[in-house]
């Protein structure tokens, strides 16, 4: 069975939220608007996570969207908790406390393996397709390879970069020629993971953005 996509993924998030806050499913029209998208593109983005075995829904009625939960009765969605803001930019100061939850579907992570995610603030990334108002979903681990995207701390300071490790030095290169990558020793960058997938809300205005990548 095919993964969800990022569009896919960000409609099951949306759902989830809205089910939070209302106790009732969205209809199909509220998921069309908060996406921008038309009425038979979300109907086809539900019909395609109905048939992934991550949605349900019934015929007759305007809000009858259900997430499918598994036999034991565990939704087959995890929490992931959101703990601030990383620079795009500059590195900016961490934030650890928890700023909520997302969803994502079981079968989008790695069994095993820890999640968080982070809010994007900056444009050092652009180039890398991660914009200003994304949601970064972080996979926790010490290490990274070169060429990945990483989250990684400096002293109080976090920021999302491509790593490369170097001799005996670490580059995190931004993705916009009008940055310049940062130089620093590998005792003085502690990592906090990979970046495994971005979300991205289309309406959300910019008082509502806080993360930088």
């Amino acid at each position: 069975m095919k993964e969800p996509t990022k569009r896919q993924l960000e409609i099951l998030s949306f759902i989830s939220e809205y089910l939070d806050d209302h106790s009732y499913p969205p209809t199909i029209r509220e998921l069309a608007d908060f996406f921008s998208i038309s009425v038979k593109g979300a109907q086809d983005h539900i019909t395609a996570l109905k048939k992934k075995g991550l949605l349900e829904q019934g015929d007759k009625k305007s809000r009858a969207i259900k997430l499918i939960k598994t036999s034991n009765g565990d939704s087959n969605f995890m929490e992931i908790p959101v703990l601030g803001t990383v620079a795009a930019g500059r590195p900016i100061m961490a934030e650890e406390n928890k700023d909520g939850f997302i969803r994502l579907p079981r079968s989008f992570i790695r069994r095993s393996r820890e999640y968080f995610a982070l809010r994007i603030r900056g444009d050092s990334m652009i180039g890398a397709g991660i914009m200003e108002g994304d949601l970064a979903v972080i996979e926790h681990q010490p290490m990274v390879n070169n060429g990945e995207i990483a989250v990684v701390m400096m002293d109080d300071s976090v920021t999302l970069k491509t790593f490369y490790r170097q001799k005996n030095e670490i580059r995190l290169q931004p993705e916009n020629p009008k940055y310049e990558p940062i130089i620093c020793r590998g005792g003085d960058v502690k990592i906090l993971g990979r970046l495994a997938h971005i979300l991205r809300s289309y309406n959300l205005s910019a008082d509502n953005t806080a993360p930088s990548a």
